[in-house]
């Protein structure tokens, strides 16, 4: 079923300084009716006992709006109106004045273990910046609206982590990577969160992954995986630079005329510069009293 959306709307009550200008002047009626029913022993003090009862009452009408904050008014079930310009007001006694923050909130989300697009059980939390941008809908929409933040923004985080790989080399499905496309995984977890809190009036302002990081189990594997694949990467940049000292180490010899070298004689020096220069440990020199093929 359809439900109607609420929607927010400026509330006028009166000022709260002129009702306690009347409250004076009533508590003042109420001293001069008792002294009147001491003078006259006969009359009755039921006007004065009724006054102080209007006062009592009238005294729950009065409200405060600190800065950043507001109050939703409701009247026997009536959505009167909201008041968020700061200040000291009065209204109708029996109005329920409710108290709604319009400040930022930080919503530190708690670690969640989840699966990525491929499966790897991973560990990821998310920092949610939000502000409350319809009163009327925060109260009256959701049952709970700062719990029903805390369990929207914890599902979209779920559902981002299904939708994305750990790392860019996992799959190539999705071009993005939680590791790797932080600003763009960023956008997309403000936008699924937003989508959700739509419902109850409040508007995202920032939201981050504040913890990634892969499940205990796997932990080792994966960093083993992580350092292979570095160290090949390390390896093939060393080996593009060997090839090309070797390549620029053969030009100059042949341009400057230093000496002629056959095939078998480039293919040997070749093969010792690659080993010079790819070498993990600092090569030994070894001294050939011969010929190259003595």
């Amino acid at each position: 079923m359809d439900r109607t959306v609420s929607k927010e709307h400026a509330a006028s009550p009166r000022s709260g300084f002129g009702m306690i200008f009347v409250e004076f002047i009533l508590l003042c009626l109420v001293i001069a009716l008792f002294v009147f029913v001491r003078e006259t022993h006969g009359f009755s003090a039921i006007p004065a006992a009724l006054t102080i009862v209007a006062i009592v009452i009238c005294l729950a009408g009065f409200f405060i709006v600190e800065p950043n904050r507001s109050r939703v008014l409701v009247l026997f079930g009536t959505y009167r109106g909201t008041v968020q310009q700061p200040g000291f007001y009065w209204t109708n006694p029996f109005t329920r004045k409710k108290a709604v923050s319009l400040r930022a909130h930080n919503l530190n989300g708690q670690k969640l273990k989840v699966n990525d697009l491929v499966g790897n059980p991973i560990e990821i939390a998310a920092v949610v910046v939000w502000q409350v941008r319809d009163t009327a809908q925060a109260t009256f929409d959701v049952e709970n609206f700062m719990q029903f933040v805390e369990v929207q923004s914890e599902s979209a985080v779920r559902l981002l982590a299904s939708r994305h790989p750990y790392d860019d080399d996992h799959t190539e499905v999705v071009p993005t990577s939680l590791r790797g496309s932080a600003d763009v995984v960023a956008q997309e977890l403000k936008d699924q969160i937003q989508s959700r809190l739509d419902r109850a009036g409040v508007e995202v302002i920032e939201a981050r992954l504040s913890h990634l990081a892969y499940a205990p189990e796997i932990a080792s594997a994966m960093l083993q995986r992580q350092q292979a694949g570095a160290i090949i990467a390390a390896r093939k940049q060393i080996v593009d630079g060997a090839v090309g000292m070797v390549d620029m180490a053969l030009k100059k010899l042949a341009e400057h005329k230093v000496v002629e070298l056959d095939d078998e004689r480039k293919a040997a020096l070749v093969g010792n510069l690659l080993v010079v220069l790819c070498g993990h440990t600092a090569p030994a020199p070894v001294l050939n009293t011969g010929g190259l093929y003595s």
